[in-house]
């Protein structure tokens, strides 16, 4: 594991510039093989070490699975990316405040179309999809992450913080959190 302090611009420096054109993280060395965007790489994961599963086997349930996470991943996760908030203040001149507030919104339009899904389909169980988590329960936690630290009001979404809840009870979710990584402020 090699850290790359996102909030000190490391991503930019020439060495991982070489390894990461986009200069963005992930990225996983296995097998001689760089591996680049979370999602991808989560699958390239559950394809390569099948057990346990974080996708489901049928066609239908996987789709209604990469949709959730696309919910997290396209639609909320870029736009807490460092790059997309240092354009804020840097080049629009957003106050902290104002870039707080631009945030806020779009979590919530995310988060609340996700809590309508979660919280009125059948398959939504303990987690995400079922009683055992997997692709988009992987994706989610990461963005409830993210809005609590910008002091989203998670009140309007009882499912997405019953999950999450469930999600942080589990071993290798905690030891993921942001604050338990080996270069965490």
């Amino acid at each position: 594991q090699v850290s790359v302090h996102l909030a000190k611009g490391e991503q930019y420096a020439p060495e991982f510039s070489a390894i990461s054109p986009q200069n963005l993280v992930p990225v996983l060395e296995h097998e001689g093989h760089r591996l680049y965007q979370s999602l991808a790489i989560i699958q390239y994961l559950d394809e390569t070490f099948p057990m346990p599963r974080i996708l489901p086997d049928d066609r239908v349930a996987r789709n209604r699975v990469r949709s959730l996470a696309l919910i997290s991943a396209c639609e909320i996760h870029p736009l807490n990316n460092v790059r997309v908030l240092n354009y804020l203040t840097n080049t629009l001149k957003l106050t902290e405040a104002q870039k707080s507030a631009w945030y806020q919104h779009w979590v919530t339009v995310g988060f609340t179309a996700l809590e309508r899904r979660l919280a009125t389909e059948r398959q939504t169980g303990r987690f995400c999809h079922g009683d055992e988590p997997g692709f988009a329960d992987i994706v989610l936690v990461p963005q409830v992450a993210n809005a609590n630290r910008f002091n989203v009001d998670l009140a309007p979404f009882p499912t997405i913080r019953r999950i999450n809840d469930a999600c942080l009870e589990l071993d290798a979710f905690r030891k993921a959190a942001p604050a338990n990584q080996p270069d965490a402020q």
